[in-house]
């Protein structure tokens, strides 16, 4: 169904939701995605950075072998 609705059916349904919500309410709208998509790539980046940063002094976590166990 969805596969068949096309440029005249995009801009129908782009015209309906502009008169329903109105300009001002879809651009504060579009603000805020804007808002979360650019914390959500800092928040990214910020863990990206922090892994490689924990990654410049591996560790051995190897359980060490029990000497005599009885």
């Amino acid at each position: 169904m969805l596969n068949n609705i096309g440029l005249p059916g995009l801009l129908l349904i782009a015209v309906v939701v502009l008169v329903l919500f109105g300009r001002g309410k879809i651009s504060s709208l579009m603000g805020e995605v804007g808002k979360g998509i650019t914390a959500f790539k800092r928040g990214v980046k910020d863990s990206t950075e922090e892994i490689e940063k924990a990654g410049e002094t591996p560790r051995d976590v190897t359980p060490q072998p029990e000497k005599d166990k009885v």
